[in-house]
């Protein structure tokens, strides 16, 4: 756990800030500990060692920065009650942060188009959700392996108030602005709480 620490915290959290500073942003980098912005809890029975889920978020953490213009850059490591350092899913950290934050929208960058209803096939590309169809995918096996996580996240964090989550292809030029500002945009949507 203290080299995931010095990884996440210390070094990627880092190249983040610098690169995002680089292009003009103000940015601030944190990680889950920092003033106790997520409060972690072993995942499942424990048996996973130092890795953990979320159980809290404190959004007042966040919202002077978002009030002055910064952009906080998030590391996925947090503490539990007895400050025991956990990593946790930055997917999962990320749709948490969203929903405290009552967030319009939760974007998610992948390395694949979004959710595929053939993992295989890059056309069988899913456009748009409703939070019960995207349920059912996890339940019949099309969205398996890494996507789970990511759409498990979507869920939650629409469940939880946010309007629309989005899975995109972050190797994409201008992914972010394409998938929000065109009607057809380039990933998947979730949307809806049912």
């Amino acid at each position: 756990m203290d080299v995931v620490e010095v990884v996440l915290v210390g070094r990627v959290n880092k190249q983040i800030v610098n690169g995002l500073n680089r292009l003009g942003a103000k940015a601030v980098g944190l990680s889950g500990s920092d003033g106790s912005l997520v409060e972690a809890r072993a995942w499942g029975d424990g048996s996973h060692g130092m890795v953990g889920d979320v159980a809290k978020v404190n959004p007042d953490v966040l919202e002077p920065l978002l009030e002055r213009g910064y952009v906080p850059v998030i590391s996925s490591v947090a503490a539990n009650l007895d400050g025991v350092a956990h990593n946790i899913n930055a997917d999962t950290v990320a749709g948490e942060v969203a929903a405290s934050l009552e967030a319009e929208k939760l974007i998610l960058l992948t390395d694949t188009p979004g959710i595929l209803r053939n993992r295989e096939d890059p056309e069988s590309l899913i456009r748009q959700l409703k939070l019960s169809e995207a349920r059912q995918l996890i339940q019949d096996g099309v969205v398996a392996g890494g996507m789970t996580p990511k759409t498990e996240c979507c869920i939650r964090a629409l469940a939880q108030g946010v309007s629309a989550a989005h899975i995109v292809d972050g190797r994409v030029a201008h992914a972010l602005l394409l998938e929000v500002f065109t009607d057809a945009g380039i990933g998947t949507m979730v949307v809806g709480r049912s």
